[in-house]
């Protein structure tokens, strides 16, 4: 059965930096796209950063050149690396398994999601 397992979150200063992993399994991740969303509280949950099966990556624009998406298929890892953060970056964060190779932003599993709070 697929199997996404988060990591990394905790309590940061605001200009922090975070690091988050995503342990996949039970499907092959090499074909599937990625993605990391947020959900802040009562707030909808988002698409922060994606990644398709072949590397190529979006960003929502309030993280555009702080954070960074990566994947390593030989580990079956997806990364999302966060830096300069701001406390409305705070929210639980998700790892998603995208439907297709490419990010279309319709995930079909999701992980139990960790957070992240930032603090002023």
């Amino acid at each position: 059965q697929v199997q996404l397992v988060e990591s990394g979150g905790g309590l940061v200063q605001a200009g922090g930096s975070l690091r988050l992993s995503c342990a996949a399994s039970g499907f092959t991740f090499g074909s599937y796209a990625m993605g990391w969303y947020r959900q802040a509280p009562g707030k909808e949950r988002e698409l922060v950063a994606a990644i398709s099966s072949g590397g190529s990556t979006l960003y929502t624009g309030s993280v555009k050149g702080r954070f960074t998406i990566s994947r390593d298929n030989a580990k079956n890892t997806v990364l999302l690396q966060m830096n300069s953060l701001k406390p409305e970056d705070t929210a639980v964060y998700y790892c998603a398994k995208d439907r297709t190779r490419g990010h279309t932003g319709q995930a079909d599993y999701w992980g139990q999601g960790t957070q992240v709070t930032v603090s002023s």
